[in-house]
């Protein structure tokens, strides 16, 4: 066994001034979503932080985040997972569960960070489940979709191309329940738009406001959260209506 193997520890958590960094990069991104690397950095380097392009780059990737503008490095899937063309392209989505959108985004903490997927119903902007994870395993993410189809099953279950959703597993559990998948073409900024506006409202009306310390804080107070989203929020685009009062009123059609 090589000495450096046998050494070798337990992986180091970030340090606490990469975590604020990783915060003040989560609200940069979250008002500016088509900032990339050079324009981040631009951004973190006005704001009076000391930091090069490649930091810059390491502390995204561990976040999960890319631009959204159209370039060589946005959605990279899993090279070994089958990515499923794009389907939504000229179709008029009007009816509950005709088409679910999945993400994940990044949650900051007052000690370290999470990561959050929900899956929510276009049409209707109600969210059916979500799950917290402390990393990007692929398993919080079937789970959530699994709490998700015990509801209903949509036609149509659109995502980007991460490698959480390009998954044998995601993927394999839409399929066994007749869902037909598709994914965000690359360059496709707008494919998700609906669920990019979800972690916006999520951050600037709860998150970032709470900070919350704990995971347990954090799912209690995403609990309050997204049951107030669902069931007490109006909505402009739903005709100042809830996103329950209108997937309720399809279930009971």
């Amino acid at each position: 066994m090589p000495r450096s193997t046998y050494y070798y520890g337990p992986p180091c958590a970030e340090t606490a001034e990469n975590v604020q960094l990783m915060h003040q990069i989560d609200r940069i991104y979250t008002r500016r979503p088509d900032f990339g690397i050079p324009r981040m950095t631009d951004e973190l380097r006005a704001l009076g932080m000391v930091i090069n392009h490649k930091r810059v780059a390491r502390l995204m990737r561990e976040m999960g985040l890319q631009s959204l503008l159209p370039g060589p490095h946005t959605s990279v899937p899993h090279p070994e997972h089958h990515i499923f063309p794009y389907l939504l392209r000229d179709r008029e989505i009007r009816t509950c569960n005709d088409v679910w959108a999945a993400d994940i985004t990044y949650i900051p903490m007052l000690r370290g960070h999470a990561f959050l997927v929900a899956i929510m119903d276009w049409y209707s902007r109600y969210v059916l489940a979500w799950q917290l994870s402390r990393s990007l395993q692929t398993t919080f993410c079937v789970d959530a979709l699994r709490c998700a189809l015990a509801r209903a099953t949509p036609v149509i279950c659109n995502t980007d191309q991460g490698a959480q959703f390009t998954s044998m597993l995601f993927t394999a559990l839409l399929l066994e329940a007749g869902v037909a998948i598709s994914m965000n073409g690359r360059g496709r900024a707008r494919d998700n738009i609906l669920v990019e506006r979800l972690w916006r409202t999520v951050k600037y009306e709860h998150v970032y406001l709470y900070c919350h310390e704990t995971m347990e804080a954090l799912q209690a107070g995403l609990e309050q959260y997204f049951q107030y989203y669902n069931t007490e929020r109006r909505h402009s685009s739903l005709g100042k209506q809830t996103p329950a009062q209108i997937y309720t009123a399809y279930a009971r059609a």
